[in-house]
């Protein structure tokens, strides 16, 4: 077998740029559990500097910054051997609020990777992996990963985007958030909309303990409820506006979802399903967004939505028309893309 020096070295090139990402994904929880990155934020420190503002230890914040610095994550300045962050590399590292917040995501990878076994024994089986049984800090993770891109987009543009929305959640509107997780969508929709009365839903028994949790430290318990339930059973409709995020593709009866969320609409109601950005076809998707997404869908929404009864998962870049079709064979008769964002598509399916 003839081998090509050039696509060979170009191929491990690939592989060392993996691997060292793959042990920095732990490096970037580490910095984020620690405050590392936020003390970097306010300033150069070296190496000593930094362990004593944060209370670590200087060896292993020596090779820490060393390794981050070699990743392009933190600055190094070899005239003074001090450390920093530019305000880019600040703003997605150490803000929670922004548009991305790098940790988050980081921490979701690095606590989705715990479960390799099962994932490795359901390529095996063809079973599933139920969402529940992931390690804890998938959970938070999610949260921490999604809320940002939620935060920065919501009730700015993807709300308003909707025909008619708006103004029915200004005037006091009746809504469902289905698959809320921790519940970071639906506070974000209460806050803001203080005549809005907002109900989140989720089969996970401890993430709606969270969610319950969230909406206290916001003030929100008296507009906001939280239920133990599946996408085709929540109840409490009609709603004016139900919303999806992020969650139609774990589910493994999609069909059967759209059919329920149709049942629990109003008349003149709408649903908003938020999915990941995906183009038409598999080679549309061939890009670093995609891979981050197959990777993802590949050890979650897959495994997920096969443990559950239907047996069908469309993965987490399924794309526009898939999700088209599950509205249309719903009995929605209008349908169309409305918003999107880098991560994000955002569909509007009405009756």
């Amino acid at each position: 077998m003839a081998i090509d020096e050039a696509r060979l070295n170009e191929f491990l090139g690939k592989f060392v740029g993996d691997l060292g990402a793959t042990m920095a994904a732990g490096n970037v929880v580490v910095g984020d559990r620690l405050g590392l990155y936020k003390a970097l934020a306010d300033g150069p420190l070296g190496p000593q500097e930094l362990a004593e503002r944060t209370g670590t230890a200087p060896r292993y914040v020596d090779e820490w910054l060393r390794g981050q610095a070699a990743g392009g994550y933190v600055e190094y300045d070899p005239a003074t051997g001090k450390y920093s962050l530019t305000e880019e590399q600040a703003f997605v590292l150490t803000n929670p609020d922004g548009a991305v917040f790098a940790p988050g995501a980081f921490q979701l990878a690095v606590a989705t990777l715990r479960s390799e076994p099962q994932v490795t024994a359901a390529f095996r089986s063809g079973s599933g992996v139920a969402w529940h049984t992931h390690d804890d800090q998938v959970f938070d993770g999610v949260e921490r990963f999604f809320r940002p891109g939620y935060s920065a987009n919501l009730t700015t543009s993807w709300l308003p985007a909707l025909d008619g929305v708006q103004d029915k959640l200004r005037r006091g509107a009746n809504v469902a958030d289905v698959g809320c997780g921790h519940g970071a969508s639906t506070v974000l929709m209460a806050a803001e909309y203080p005549a809005t009365t907002v109900v989140g839903s989720d089969y996970h028994a401890e993430s709606i303990a969270t969610a319950r949790k969230r909406a206290s430290e916001h003030g929100l318990d008296d507009r906001v409820r939280f239920d133990v339930s599946t996408a085709q059973s929540f109840t409490g409709g009609p709603y004016d506006l139900v919303t999806t995020f992020d969650a139609l593709h774990d589910m493994g009866d999609p069909l059967g979802v759209a059919r329920h969320v149709l049942d629990q609409l109003a008349e003149d109601g709408t649903w908003m399903i938020v999915e990941p950005f995906a183009g038409a076809t598999v080679g549309d998707n061939l890009n670093p967004v995609g891979r981050v997404m197959y990777s993802f869908s590949t050890f979650l929404c897959v495994p997920n939505a096969l443990s559950q009864e239907g047996g069908y998962s469309l993965g987490a870049q399924a794309g526009e028309e898939p999700i088209r079709r599950l509205a249309t064979d719903a009995g929605f008769s209008r349908f169309r893309r409305v918003a999107e964002t880098p991560f994000n598509i955002v569909y509007e399916a009405r009756r």
